[in-house]
């Protein structure tokens, strides 16, 4: 076997493993694939990620579902899922199919994530907590929020009583 089918048959094993552990964007995949074999040219791990997009095996579709579902599940809200996946060269017009920024998941979320850092508990209150405008505490709460990927209108809103 000449030794071009040897790290062919090599690169598709490891892209292989990284598909079986989770999705990844074909740039993702890519990526590692190019640090795994810095030896390789790109041309031959383009064919390798071309063929496994080819035979369905990658999908960069999967990848923003099953990211955006995971990131969700995680606490993070629309900004900052956006960010990731741009970061990830995922295309914009599959993010937009997937994630939105309407999303009727993402108010019961930023209260679940609130409750949980003011250690409210189920069927308590917001004034429960006490939280004064302003404080040291209800800064860092908007920090945390914010860096989750909420906008400040809607964590204002959530946290009136």
């Amino acid at each position: 076997m000449p030794e071009w089918e040897d790290a062919a048959t090599a690169l598709r094993r490891a892209a292989m493993d990284y598909l079986a552990r989770r999705e990844h964007s074909l740039h993702e995949l890519r990526l590692k694939l190019q640090r795994r074999f810095p030896e390789q040219p790109p041309e031959a791990i383009d064919r390798v990620t071309g063929a496994l997009r080819d035979e369905g095996l990658q999908s960069d579709e999967r990848f923003v579902e099953s990211y955006v579902r995971y990131r969700k599940q995680r606490g993070f809200a629309y900004r900052h899922i956006r960010r990731d996946l741009l970061q990830r060269q995922a295309a914009p017009a599959l993010i937009d199919r997937h994630l939105r920024p309407d999303d009727p998941d993402w108010p019961p979320l930023l209260q679940s994530l609130i409750h949980s850092r003011l250690g409210i508990t189920a069927g308590s209150t917001l004034d429960a907590a006490n939280l004064e405008f302003g404080s040291r505490e209800h800064r860092r709460l908007l920090r945390f929020l914010e860096g989750r990927g909420f906008p400040i209108s809607d964590i204002i809103k959530s946290l009136q009583p």
